[in-house]
Formats: structure tokens, sequence, C-alpha cells
């Protein structure tokens, strides 16, 4: 599995803030705990706190749908911008029976991205850059696409860390110039296969408006064009064409050329710039996203994560329940063997005889004995331990949840599924249903007493 970048990092991160503060706290003790052991400041435990929780959670897994969807919505948005070009193109020359009003033409190609070029720069310099309805609608199919119930926070979560950089306009930027790039070049390759293969006359007609207008317009138009080397008509042509189509083939190149080179350069060549600039601040930007730690739900993890004592180098001596761990980063080594029981009654005398070299914890009987035990092997993480169970219990969720919890703070982990009480026998289904949830969870598991593998490793 690939590491999450940072984004992903502070995206999860947000998603369950958000979640905690509509839903309230969540249970979080095991996740503070390997939050604590990992280490680092602040903002690196809160972000691995929430990485825990959100993958326990389901909602990394939604992060993962949400983003599968929004895949799909751009796959599909570029399908959509594709064929919109393409019939830019159709609208534009139409069937080649008529002859083409070049300027009706060039409205067709280039009006209603100028009119949403203007849209998204006004938004951009007195919106934020927050309007952009292309951006909305591929958000809207995204999560649509996705169908995963925990992915209610993570768009509202995925808005808010953007905006803290101002990076909603880039990110939108790019995909909305992305897009109308891709509509542009369908439009362009679409209007060069008609060029080709169909012969249009070109005209230009007017009712209120003088052939001198039309003359200037062109040849403005058509300066930069030209420069890159696309033909332009000549005043002649131009003229000659605002009677009747110039059945010259010339003057045809010549107003093909220029439909063209206006379109390249007043069409793709400013969505290519935009998409490519929005890229480059998105990126910029994108490398500089940090955790806000100024917020009051991160405020109050603080002791619970960074605890005063720890800052200050100060650690809790091991109880005489766990081995000895005598170098100071004993949290990243395993020693000794530990013998832990879970909920037994007054039937089953315990503890057993244990060899010299095994620890007794004792029974897990209380959310205090449990938690102060989680605690310790955080700390000082045993080689090998052995969790004692009662099987005429059922296996439920806290129970097996208590157990994974365990098992993570160990090197090796045994269960050990005791025998019934003289005088009374093990239902055969619920003891199928522990075998089933320990394989589940990937544990060995053993109905004689593990002692010896306990003690020395070895069975």
């Amino acid at each position: 599995m690939t590491a999450p970048d940072t984004l992903e990092t502070l995206w999860l991160t947000e998603a369950v803030r958000l979640r905690e503060e509509q839903a309230g706290p969540l249970d979080d003790l095991e996740a503070n705990r390997r939050a604590r052991q990992q280490g680092g400041d602040m903002a690196a435990r809160i972000t691995h706190r929430a990485w825990l929780l959100a993958e326990r959670d389901g909602q990394r897994q939604a992060m993962q749908h949400w983003k599968q969807g929004a895949r799909l919505a751009l796959l599909i948005l570029a399908v959509v911008a594709m064929i919109s070009g393409a019939g830019l193109a159709f609208a534009a020359l139409g069937d080649g029976l008529q002859p083409v009003n070049v300027f009706w033409a060039l409205g067709s190609l280039l009006g209603l991205n100028v009119i949403m070029l203007l849209s998204w720069a006004f938004g951009l310099v007195f919106a934020g850059g927050h309007g952009a309805s292309l951006g909305r609608v591929w958000l809207w199919l995204s999560e649509k696409l996705a169908r995963d119930a925990q992915a209610v926070h993570l768009v509202p979560a995925l808005v808010l860390v953007l905006q803290r950089r101002r990076l909603n306009r880039w990110a939108l930027g790019t995909l909305v110039h992305g897009l109308w790039l891709l509509a542009l070049l369908s439009a362009m390759a679409v209007l060069l296969l008609l060029l080709a293969t169909r012969r249009y006359g070109f005209v230009w007609e007017t009712t209120i408006l003088g052939a001198d207008t039309f003359i200037a317009l062109t040849q403005a138009l058509g300066a930069l064009p030209g420069l890159l080397g696309f033909s332009v008509p000549d005043i002649d042509m131009i003229r000659a064409s605002g009677d009747a189509a110039v059945n010259i083939e010339g003057a045809r190149q010549a107003w093909a050329g220029w439909l063209v080179g206006v379109l390249l350069v007043y069409g793709i060549v400013p969505r290519l710039v935009l998409a490519l600039l929005c890229r480059w601040r998105w990126r910029h930007g994108r490398a500089r996203l940090s955790l806000d730690l100024t917020l009051p739900a991160y405020a109050d993890l603080r002791e619970r994560l960074m605890p005063s004592s720890e800052r200050l180098g100060v650690r809790d001596e091991a109880p005489d329940a766990l081995p000895h761990i005598d170098t100071p980063q004993a949290s990243e080594q395993t020693d000794g063997a530990l013998l832990v029981a879970i909920e037994l009654d007054g039937q089953h005398p315990w503890p057993p005889r244990l060899p010299a070299t095994v620890q007794d914890a004792g029974i897990l009987d209380s959310r205090e004995s449990r938690n102060r035990l989680l605690e310790q092997l955080t700390r000082f993480p045993p080689a090998r331990l052995v969790i004692a169970c009662d099987p005429r219990r059922s296996p439920d969720r806290g129970s097996l949840g208590l157990i994974a919890e365990l098992a993570r703070c160990a090197g090796a982990t045994r269960v050990w599924l005791l025998p019934a009480p003289p005088g009374q026998a093990l239902e055969a289904q619920r003891l199928g249903d522990w075998h089933g949830a320990l394989t589940q969870l990937q544990l060995t598991f053993s109905d004689s007493a593990p002692l010896t593998w306990l003690e020395t490793g070895h069975d």
C-alpha cells in the first residue's frame, strides 16, 4: 500500500473533525494510544489519529470510492466536452449546401467559450473562484458515483482544506480550462476534417453595419494568427464576400485559414495557458498545505495526544505485571512474555502455574483495567502474548475488538480457548463461532494451554 500524500491525510483529518462535530466524539482510545506511540509533533499525532479512525470506520475506503467516482465523473465530462466541441464545429460550418457566414461561424465556435471565460475571470476576482458551474457538476457527479454512505463528509472536508490555501480556484480552474481545452481541440479537429472533405463558401452579412466595420474587424482578428502563418483575406476579398460567396479557391482557403487561426489563437491558446497556470498554482499550493492547529477541535485533543508529562520527557514505570524494559526506546522493541485473561468467572481457577519468565497481567473485567493494560502494552509491548478466553461466552464485537487491540501491542499473539469447568460441556456451535471469528482476525488459537510457547517461543 502506498503511503498517503499530504492532501489525502489532511482531507481525512478534516472529514473526521466534521464527523465529530456533527455526531459527537468518537471512541478514540486505541487511536490516541497508537498516535502517542507513533510520536512526532502535535500535527503528526492528530493526522495519525484521524487516519486510524478513518480506516476503522470506513472513511478511508469511502475516500477511495469517491476518488474512483471522481475519475469516472471526469471521464464522463471529458466525453461530453468532446461531443460538444464536435457539435460546435458542425453548427459553425453546416452541411456545405449554403455559404458560411464567417462571423456567425466564429460566434458558434468561440461565443460561449468567451462568455464562460469572462464569467470565470469575474468569479476569480470577485467571488474567489468558488462559483465554477463545471466544478460543482463534477463534485456532485463524483459524490453520486461514489455510492458510499461514509462519503457524506468528504466533499465538505475537501472544500474546507483547499479553501484555507485558496486552492479551490486553482483546482476547479484546472478542471474547467482543461475541459474547455478538450472541447475546443475537438472542435478544431472536426473543423479541419470538414474543411478537408467539403467545399465551403464564405460570406458576411449585415443590415445596419457598413463594410468598413467588417474589414477592420476581420483584419484585427487576423493580425495575431497572421503572425503565426495563417492566411488572412485581403480587403478586396472581404469586400467581395459581402455580396456573395467568392468562388475562387484562394478566397476559400484564405477564409478557412482565418477561421482556423482565430479559433487557435483566441480559443485554444488562452485555455491552454490558463490550464497550465492553474495547474502550476495548484501544485505549488498543494505542497504548502498544513493542518490548522488553531481550530478548537484540535486544541481539545492536545492533552490526550501530547500529555504534559510526555512533553516533559517523563514516563510512568511499568507495573509488576509487565516485563522490565531498560532502554528508553522500549516502544520500538518487544521483550518478555505475558498472559492475560478476558472476563473469566470464578469457575476458572486463575492464574495457572506459570514459568518464572512469564508475567501474569490478571483478568480484564472492566474498562479501567483494559485501558490501563493497553496503555502499558503500547509503551512496553511483549514479544509473546497469550489471551485466555472463556468460549462459553459468545464472541461479541466488544471481546473481539479488545483481542485485536491487545494483539496489535505484541510481537506475537495466541488465543487460549479455555476448557469448560468440570461437569460442563462446550457448545460445538459457539466454539465454532470462536474459531471462525479468530480466523478472520488472523490469530492463532489453541484449546490446550500454550504455556510452552509462551515461555520459549516454540511449541
